[in-house]
């Protein structure tokens, strides 16, 4: 199965410790936005997206991103970090599901934990979540992935 995964992590590396973890599992490549190829994503089985959050929305070089993508049909899934936690009626990853269907593309699941954040009032603090992405942050990353590769739909 050939899988892309296109990931923004600019904090503190969060983003891409869980995207390195889902490739492991995924034999995925991992790209920025920058740097993936629009023929690669096409040609891919599989194709991941995720970014942390910032101001309760994923980060915007992702959101573009999916935006110039064309229309067409793919497997994807989307997944994020976040200082916060996730407020069960709109997910953070709630506009890019949205966005993703518009263009034609099954969204399998979505994934999201906790992380290091620094953001404004919490530096002055030293931060909140030090320790996350932890062990068990990066298992359920794992499992999420494995059930994406074994074509069992994970719970999101």
């Amino acid at each position: 199965m050939r899988t892309v995964i296109v990931c923004v992590s600019v904090s503190h590396g969060n983003t891409r410790r869980v995207a390195d973890t889902m490739a492991q599992v995924l034999d995925a490549k991992v790209v920025s936005p920058e740097e993936a190829d629009p023929a690669e994503l096409a040609g891919a089985d599989l194709v991941g997206f995720g970014a942390g959050v910032f101001h309760s929305r994923l980060h915007p070089r992702l959101t573009d991103f999916a935006r110039t993508l064309p229309p067409g049909p793919g497997r994807t899934f989307v997944f994020a970090t976040s200082g916060l936690p996730e407020v069960p009626p709109a997910p953070f990853t709630r506009p890019l599901v949205r966005l993703l269907h518009g263009k034609g593309r099954e969204v399998d699941g979505t994934f999201s934990c906790r992380a290091f954040d620094t953001w404004a009032p919490f530096k002055l603090i030293g931060g909140i979540n030090k320790q996350r992405p932890h062990a068990g942050d990066l298992a359920a990353a794992r499992a999420f992935a494995e059930r994406l590769r074994n074509g069992t739909r994970p719970v999101s």
